[in-house]
């Protein structure tokens, strides 16, 4: 599925970049080479780097 069409980034692409460490869309982004245009993804995209971050194990701390 396409997230943004001004760039043609698909939802895998945002999915592999949050996995990459991407933490916004704009450098989920840049990980691709370029930069949001009319920024109507950006919630979209976010949503998605959110659900991949919350997949990562969490650290437990050692007391």
């Amino acid at each position: 599925m396409i997230v943004c069409n001004c760039n043609r980034i698909t939802e895998g692409e945002v999915r592999d970049a949050a996995r990459a460490g991407a933490t916004t869309p704009e450098r989920a982004y840049a990980t691709l080479d370029c930069e949001p245009q009319c920024c109507c993804c950006l919630d979209y995209a976010q949503e998605l780097i959110d659900e991949e971050l919350a997949k990562r194990p969490k650290l437990r701390a050692v007391a």
